[in-house]
């Protein structure tokens, strides 16, 4: 790409991270709306209360491995309108809803009419002890862009209000060390990728609020073998994908490059084997109950097809789980369990 590649735009040009920042958080951004993220894509938690469920065995399992203490947390980053934590607390055992402590954290407003058991927060508490749960928030940490001139240099990316493009200086320090480890770019021109430091570092200090306990990461992910040449930088208005826009209207995400993302003890797997190690599975009920009971045969038969959605190849069920013990022995029943089920 040249200065005159597109036509002229309109705002002066600044990086994608700066852009997305003010699109996505800003006081007319688009996680600012009434209608939250539901109200333009679909997430696992969207899909069915399945998902919620699982995560709810999930933290019953962080509980057993922590002892079973007094208090034990439920930290939903990026909550969006609290969908996730509201499920999850009506589908924990009775025992365990007594003693979690809920934080949904989101920049946004309170959603009116939230369950008062859940502390609505704008950054995660620290010091706590139990489960901290990122489903699809690392993917709108906004970071910036580079691309490679014709002379074979990456350089950063720049973004007027509207959406076009201009180069800017050469990725320099930090981010061109990230590079270089992490995202290396040949030398051919038009090459793209996404500068993931900032989701890094914004992973690292959510991980550092927990005492015990185990962090998840899901999102659409990739890994040093599968970098897409041209970066996964894209929008979303309304439920479809758009072309990435940093006016306020619609969502700008791009993929994440998880593997940057995992600490020591780490552990890498697909939501099929994460979900189907937690009970997810997309049987078909049998036939046989269909003339025993044939309103459970309709109802187990909705549940298999929402769980084939979730763990669908492809789709969802592609999506990458990184899970980080802390405090915790690597050993422990609960992350075997979970990463046994991983599949080659």
């Amino acid at each position: 790409m040249t200065n005159d590649d597109r036509a002229p735009g309109t705002g002066a040009p600044r990086g994608w991270r700066e852009a997305t920042e003010a699109a996505l958080y800003g006081p007319d951004g688009f996680y600012r709306g009434p209608g939250g993220p539901a109200a333009h894509f679909r997430t696992s938690v969207h899909a069915s209360p399945l998902y919620a469920s699982a995560v709810a065995r999930l933290l019953c399992r962080v509980d057993e491995a922590l002892g079973h203490p007094e208090e034990v947390s439920f930290v939903d980053m990026g909550a969006g309108r609290g969908e996730l934590t509201t499920a999850l607390l009506a589908a924990l055992p009775a025992d365990v809803a007594a003693r979690v402590r809920a934080y949904a954290v989101e920049r946004a407003e309170r959603p009116v009419g939230l369950d008062p058991r859940i502390a609505w927060l704008p950054a995660p508490p620290a010091g706590v002890t139990g489960l901290l749960f990122a489903n699809e928030w690392l993917d709108n940490v906004p970071v910036d862009v580079a691309e490679v001139d014709g002379d074979g240099t990456a350089r950063r990316v720049l973004v007027r209000d509207d959406g076009t493009e201009v180069l800017g200086g050469p990725v320099e320090g930090p981010d061109a060390a990230w590079l270089a480890r992490w995202w290396p770019l040949d030398a051919e021109p038009g090459l793209r990728a996404e500068i993931g430091r900032p989701r890094d570092e914004a992973w690292a200090a959510a991980v550092a609020t927990l005492t015990r306990g185990l962090a998840v990461a899901v999102d659409y992910a990739h890994d040093r073998r599968s970098r897409p040449p041209f970066g996964t930088l894209t929008g979303f208005r309304a439920g479809r994908e758009t072309a990435p826009v940093p006016d306020g209207g619609c969502d700008i995400t791009a993929h994440v490059a998880l593997d940057a993302c995992a600490g020591e003890g780490a552990a890498l797997l697909t939501q099929r084997a994460a979900l189907g190690a937690l009970g997810v599975s997309g049987g078909r009920p049998p036939l046989s109950l269909a003339s025993e009971d044939p309103a459970a045969y309709v109802r187990a038969l909705t549940r298999a097809g929402e769980a084939a959605e979730l763990i669908a190849p492809g789709g969802l069920g592609d999506f990458r789980w990184l899970l980080q013990p802390v405090g915790v022995p690597e050993g422990t029943a609960l992350l075997v369990d979970v990463a046994d089920h991983e599949e080659e």
